[in-house]
């Protein structure tokens, strides 16, 4: 039987559409989508506030939150890190965790059948 997966990934915003377009091509057909801030050391960077320099680590990013089934697992992973690949640094991250269980809060439907 198949479980579950969600897949987690940090993202420039730029390349938002790049990897949405990847992940319609394998069949994901849904996605939550958020602005998020990271920190990083590796990031630091400069930027002008009020006529003072100001060196810090955030970076803007999007996270994509997908949950799937097992079996897409390696066709996503590979179609985001394609998509979302630049080879510098702050490329972002992907996540892979099993997910126990989900319940679709409008019908009551659970497991693989609330994705």
């Amino acid at each position: 039987m198949l479980g579950m997966t969600k897949i987690e990934a940090l993202i420039r915003p730029w390349k938002f559409e790049d990897v949405r377009d990847a992940l319609i091509e394998v069949g994901v057909d849904g996605i939550t989508v958020s602005e998020v801030i990271s920190f990083a050391r590796s990031e630091e960077h400069t930027t002008l506030f009020r006529g003072q320099e100001i060196r810090h680590s955030f970076q803007n990013k999007i996270k994509l939150e997908i949950v799937l089934l097992d079996d897409m697992v390696e066709r996503v992973v590979q179609a985001i890190s394609v998509a979302a690949h630049t080879g510098e640094i702050g490329d972002g991250s992907i996540t892979v965790s099993t997910i126990f269980d989900a319940i679709r809060i409008r019908n009551g439907n659970q497991g693989i059948a609330a994705l």
